[in-house]
């Protein structure tokens, strides 16, 4: 199934081996690689918590999967575009895409660690940073599911016209990229395609320590 027919999609291999999974995760307690972190409960985003904003430049790893994913996202993402009646076309390389961020203001980069401690959960959101916005982001977990931690499903909702919000939570697998809308989507019904608004967030982390990447491709402003 794909992305226009359940709201996201698994690479189905891991995008990163698991001594890249350890190296990115240690990664998080080193605060010259990042230009912000965010904490959770202070923010009223969740509990037990926090995200990092990466630095530039991103670490090599990080850097060659934003670079990589793009060109066939971007491709979905233009067919979105037109299935919605949209203007916005998407060039096919991610620099020509940041250097339309950077033109309108967006220069700071927002690939992120996200870490969890036991208890730790990311209430619902959208991560728009500016006008200029890539519809796809794509999650990775670094941790060991059942082992390092239990529980820290990702949680996707989608809100349809005149219907209830249909939720859906997916565990993560260790290394594998899982695609998924960062605000809205097109969904084809008996008059044609219409826009589902989505939002993302994270359940609680039953025990253990979770860690993921996450790789937006829009800058922020």
């Amino acid at each position: 199934m794909s992305l226009d027919e359940r709201g996201w999609a698994s690479t189905g291999r891991p995008l990163l081996r698991a001594s890249e999974c350890g190296q990115l995760a240690r990664l998080f307690e080193d605060d010259s690689r990042f230009r912000n972190r965010v904490d959770l409960a202070q923010h009223r985003y969740g509990d037990r918590g926090a995200y990092r904003y990466f630095a530039y430049p991103l670490p090599p790893e990080v850097q060659a999967l934003r670079t990589s994913l793009y060109p066939p996202l971007a491709a979905i993402a233009n067919g979105w575009s037109e299935r919605l009646g949209g203007k916005e076309h998407f060039p096919d390389r991610l620099d020509d895409f940041l250097a339309r961020c950077h033109a309108a203001g967006q220069e700071r980069p927002t690939p992120l660690l996200l870490h969890y401690r036991t208890g730790g959960y990311n209430c619902l959101h959208q991560d728009r940073y500016g006008e200029v916005a890539f519809p796809l982001q794509v999650v990775i977990l670094l941790s060991r599911p059942e082992v390092g931690f239990r529980g820290g499903e990702l949680l996707l909702v989608e809100q349809r016209p005149r219907m209830q919000s249909r939720g859906t939570a997916l565990p993560l697998e260790r290394g594998v990229g899982l695609i998924f809308p960062n605000a809205e989507r097109p969904v084809t019904g008996a008059r044609g395609d219409y826009r589902v608004q989505t939002r993302h967030g994270v359940s609680e982390v039953r025990d253990g320590e979770r860690t993921t990447l996450g790789i937006i491709f829009h800058d922020a402003s």
